[in-house]
Formats: structure tokens, sequence, C-alpha cells
């Protein structure tokens, strides 16, 4: 009768009996520790992946005080401007010999704290986030914690903390005054919540663009939506079904500017011909006709938000609170129609 194949996790103990090194040795040649050689190393290394050696993460936690994860926290991970930042974070954070554990945060300020108590729950070494609208209190909590943390893409006004964004203001003047060199001048702008950072500061940018065209501001034609995908296509639907008089439409970001490109199709109004669009983020879509949208570097973001991070978890010098503003401008794409006067 074939014996029965030992059940349970293997332990440095077993490794040790294996190889005929004591526990110890094994320890530390699997931390590879200077003090064991190399060959002692690759032998004890081998026999415990033939044996499917798996480390206690909480034992090595409880001895060294590094988990050697983080945590990254986003609003929507289906939005392409995430995913390809979460990848990049991803992507360095294991070269440094980092786990990323990523929360979808939904853009709601009670997920995110879920998220964070949750993350700390599991001893994460840090954390990166992009803050959910309303989430100040979430951003005291963490700073009560003494959890290292770097916000991207969106931070909070009188906050002592780290983030990685870009300049919105000049973003959102970039976009209205590009619209307003081709002509146009009722403007529709869909923002995101007040709560967010970048949607008060586009605002101000093109509030600034319209001042310096001569042309007056109109509250109406700023209108509030969901930035999540799909969650504000009604919305969406009831306002530029109301607006018709608008000949461009500024949207907070890409997936909102194509479904508003759909929507506007179903209306019977074709892109850019009879209503210019213009996004946030320049995200390249494998559509026909590429969207005219505000860029922002998302690769940036993602390495210097995790530079930050590091300099912080690691205690290099200078490794204080650090605020970085990146450059953004227009990306032409056909989806905006110069008016003719006439119209």
């Amino acid at each position: 009768m074939a014996a029965r194949r030992k059940t349970g996790n293997v332990t440095l103990k077993d490794i040790a009996q294996a190889t005929g090194f004591s526990a110890n040795t094994v320890s530390r040649a699997l931390a590879d520790k200077p003090d064991i050689s190399e060959e002692t190393k690759a032998v004890i290394r081998e026999k415990a992946s033939q044996m499917g050696y798996i480390a206690n993460a909480l034992a090595s936690f409880l001895r060294s005080g590094v988990s050697r994860n983080i945590a990254i926290l986003v609003g929507d991970i289906s939005n392409p401007h995430f995913s390809v930042m979460v990848k990049e974070m991803q992507t360095l954070l294991q070269r440094r010999g980092y786990n990323s554990i990523i929360f979808n945060t939904e853009e709601k300020a009670a997920v995110e704290k879920q998220a964070i108590t949750t993350s700390l729950s599991q001893n994460v070494d840090g954390i990166i986030l992009c803050p959910a609208p309303g989430g100040e209190e979430n951003i005291r909590f963490l700073q009560m914690h003494g959890k290292p943390f770097v916000m991207i893409g969106r931070h909070f006004s009188g906050e002592d903390a780290s983030f990685v964004i870009c300049d919105d203001v000049h973003g959102g003047y970039a976009a209205a005054r590009y619209l307003l060199d081709r002509g146009h001048k009722d403007i529709l702008f869909l923002n995101g919540p007040r709560g967010i950072s970048s949607s008060a500061e586009r605002l101000e940018g093109y509030r600034a663009a319209l001042e310096e065209k001569g042309i007056a501001y109109r509250s109406e034609l700023v209108q509030t939506v969901p930035v999540t995908s799909r969650r504000g296509t009604e919305k969406m639907r009831d306002i530029l079904s109301q607006r018709a008089e608008c000949t461009a439409v500024l949207v907070f970001n890409d997936i909102l500017a194509w479904q508003v490109i759909c929507i506007l199709g179903e209306l019977g109004r074709k892109v850019p011909e009879q209503c210019s669009v213009v996004g946030f983020d320049n995200i390249k879509y494998p559509y026909p006709v590429h969207l005219t949208s505000v860029s922002s570097s998302k690769t940036t973001m993602a390495k210097r938000s995790v530079e930050i991070l590091l300099k912080k978890l690691e205690g290099q010098k200078g490794a204080g609170e650090e605020c970085v503003v990146l450059e953004t401008d227009v990306v032409e794409g056909g989806t905006v129609a110069v008016l003719n006067e006439k119209r």
C-alpha cells in the first residue's frame, strides 16, 4: 500500500530534517541572510520548493514588523484611467519586493473607510489611494494611525499629506479655451462632484477661460454627474436633451465623454458636426475617432506616487510630505469642430 502524503503546511523544521541543517540555518537561508553561503541557500531553497514550502507572512511580520504589502485604493477599477495606473504601480512595487492589494471604493467615502480599515488590519506597510468624494475624515483616520500613504489624482486642501496630481486648473482652462478658440460659446460642462478636488479645480479653469474671453459664466451650463461608469447615464441623457443649444460638451473624464457621444447619437446629434466633445485623461480607446482630451500622465503619476511612498517606508533622507503637480494640455482628436460663425 502506497504511503499517504503528509498533509498540512511544510514547516522550517520539516525542511531542516530533510536537508540536515538546523531550523535556524534554514530560516536565515530563506530570508537571504548574508551569513549563509550561497551554496547552502541554493540547497535549502531547492528543497523548500520541492516540499511546497509557503512562508508564514504573519510570523515574518511579527519578527520584522514589515509585511511587504501595499494597499492601492481607487474609485473605479473598470475605468482605464485607474487600471493603467494600478498596473504600473503593481509592476513598480513588485520590482522592489512588495505585493499589492487592490480595493475598489466605488467613489464612496464609506466604502473607502472600510477598505482602509481592512488594509490596516492586514498590516500593510503603506497605502496609495485616490480619495473618494467627501473622504477628508478617512485621510485624518490614516494620519491618526500613522500609516504612510500617498494620495494620487486628487487631494484635500489644508491636509498635510503627500499627493501626486495633474494641474487640473490649467486642464480646465486649456479645454475650455480650446473650444472657445474654435468658436464655441455655449459650452456645457458635465463635471464631477464638488468633493473631488479635480472637479473644483477644473471648474476654476473653465471659469477663467470664459472670463478671459469676455463671456459670462452661466451656472446652468455646469452640471454635476456621477463619475463612475454607467451610473449617470440617464442624468446625462436628460441634461443633453434639455441643452440642445450647446455646441460643445466638456466632460469630467473620457469614460463619461464616450457615453456622451453615444447619447448625442441617440438624440440625433452628430459629433463633431453638430456638437463637439472634450474629455479628460487622454485614454487610448480602440474607436474609429480619437477623442479630444486633456492629457495627464498616468504612468508618471503612478511612478511618482510609488517613489514617494517607498521613500517614507525605507526612511530615506528628505522623506517628508511631498506635493507633486504634473503638467496638463489638450491632445487633439477628432471630436471637436471649428464652429461656423454664421451658425
